[in-house]
């Protein structure tokens, strides 16, 4: 089925759309400070008794964990009146006398990290992971814990821009549905999962677990997460990793994501080259420039006339995400030439048995979800405001199609935080001497390089690992790379953080 492009000017049509997104963004319905952590209103949370029972889940059981709800004040300015809970996952310290309570995140926002320690603790020494209690969490809104759950029609809160400006005025509509959504499914609640409220979260899972410390690992949204509570928290904070890093200062809608597209593009040559190796499989192209004009004619293609695969339909708002959702390490290489393969063949008329993977990823993509992944764009939209006026991210998608072919309209691309209301709190501005240790590599194409660098430089008492040309997302626990691994259990055994930064190589 073709798709029918909008025929009315830009102009016009970003006009309309902004009177709409004037409409949906309605202004906060309590914006008073939150309560301080030591007001007697916070102690009934603080000195909870939680109630540990099994997880019933196919990784934690088999870990020997144990999961139990906290309960937290749904806004921090009231806590006498509502409430959510919060999951929380622990696999107790072998050692009778422990080492520490470690909290933990695995990114997003929005991402489920009840399980998350189980890999984790698996890169630990013997003797590192016999000494601590890993925490995993479902942060506020996501998964077990009170979900924000807007009823999207898909799974997926961000998309590509499209090839052109009526591609981009579709995306527009799109996602000011998402945010109107989200407004009438959640109303005045959705403003309150925050990652600030996250932060205040980890205190109380600190207070109601009996400890005056907390060791934190996180990678990706949650080196932020991290970085916040040790700004919020700073003498509650122990041991930190932050593996990932998000530059502090551009965390939110429009900073971070534009953050990702020189990287990506350059991952798209490592993997174009990979594929033209390849060329007696893939038939792409047997240089990087045929591999990538094939991928840009097949965006075009999928533009003019959508890719009917299965019972899916993919289009230029698509094909670039099948990309990106690949490229962020170089062990999938021939899962994305594959995927692709598939699209490829599927645009030509070809019978394709679509694999199970693809099946997955285009499941989140493009059908609606049992719950969607609308808590990642709540908790964006309620951190960091968005520009409004969508002709100004077309400026700058027209302005980086020539240097990121494939990903300048996905990384600038309107997202439903232009439709969002204003946010409660103003964003944590991240500057502090708690000791971190931050592990990052430098093709990283989620988190990219200099953002760690950034964040190393406001953590001013850090110390920073870089994994030297491995395009690799998440190190610690995904990456097995005997350098960053010393390095890490080391500092978790000990305490020390290295003398000076350090630079590793692929093992």
């Amino acid at each position: 089925m073709n798709r029918k492009k909008a025929m009315v000017t830009v102009q016009a049509t970003i006009a309309a759309l902004i009177v709409g997104a004037m409409v949906a963004c309605t202004a906060p319905a309590d914006a008073h400070s939150p309560a301080d952590p030591n007001t007697p209103a916070l102690d009934r949370f603080y000195h909870q008794t939680l109630d540990w029972k099994s997880c019933e889940d196919p990784r934690l059981d088999p870990a020997g964990a144990q999961c139990a709800d906290v309960t937290v004040p749904l806004n921090y300015a009231a806590p006498q009146s509502n409430t959510i809970t919060v999951a929380i996952s622990r696999i107790a310290a072998a050692d009778t006398d422990r080492r520490g309570v470690m909290l933990s995140n695995p990114g997003g926002p929005g991402g489920a990290g009840l399980d998350f320690m189980v890999d984790v603790g698996a890169a630990m020494t013997p003797d590192v992971r016999a000494g601590y209690d890993l925490i995993g969490m479902d942060p506020r809104g996501v998964g077990r814990s009170s979900p924000v759950d807007c009823h999207w029609p898909h799974g997926f809160g961000l998309q590509s821009a499209g090839i052109d400006a009526a591609s981009f005025a579709e995306s527009v509509a799109s996602q000011g549905d998402l945010a109107a959504r989200c407004t009438a499914a959640e109303g005045a609640r959705l403003q309150y999962f925050t990652t600030r409220n996250t932060a205040r979260d980890m205190d109380v899972i600190r207070g109601a677990l009996g400890v005056d410390r907390v060791s934190y690992f996180g990678t990706s949204y949650g080196t932020y997460l991290g970085s916040v509570f040790t700004q919020m928290f700073p003498e509650r904070a122990d041991r930190i990793v932050l593996d990932s890093s998000v530059d502090p200062a551009r965390y939110g809608p429009v900073g971070m994501i534009q953050d990702m597209g020189t990287a990506n593009e350059n991952a798209l040559d490592l993997w174009a080259d990979w594929t033209a190796s390849r060329d007696d499989t893939y038939h792409f192209g047997t240089t990087r420039d045929a591999v990538r004009t094939t991928v840009a004619d097949l965006i075009r293609r999928s533009a003019a006339d959508p890719i009917r695969l299965g019972g899916f339909m993919i289009d230029d708002h698509i094909l670039p995400l099948v990309l990106f959702t690949g490229l962020d390490d170089p062990r999938q290489y021939e899962h994305v030439a594959e995927q692709l393969r598939q699209i490829a063949d599927a645009a030509e008329g070809k019978p394709v048995d679509i694999s199970p993977d693809l099946h997955t990823d285009l499941v989140f993509m493009l059908d609606a979800q049992p719950r969607d992944n609308s808590a990642q764009m709540a908790v964006m939209c309620g951190d960091v405001a968005a520009p409004r006026d969508p002709a100004w991210y077309l400026r700058n998608i027209e302005a980086t199609r020539a240097t990121q072919p494939v990903f300048g309209s996905f990384v600038n691309n309107i997202t439903p935080c232009a439709f969002w209301a204003p946010p409660v709190e103003s964003p944590t501005v991240v500057h502090n001497s708690v000791p971190t240790l931050i592990v990052q590599s430098t093709g990283d194409t989620r988190t990219s390089y200099p953002g760690a660098v950034a964040m190393h430089n406001a953590l001013s008492a850090s110390r920073m690992v870089t994994l030297q040309d491995v395009p690799i997302h998440w190190i610690f626990g995904r990456f097995e790379n005997h350098c960053t691994y010393d390095a890490v259990n080391t500092y978790l055994r000990d305490g020390t953080l290295p003398a000076e930064d350090i630079t590793c190589h692929a093992d």
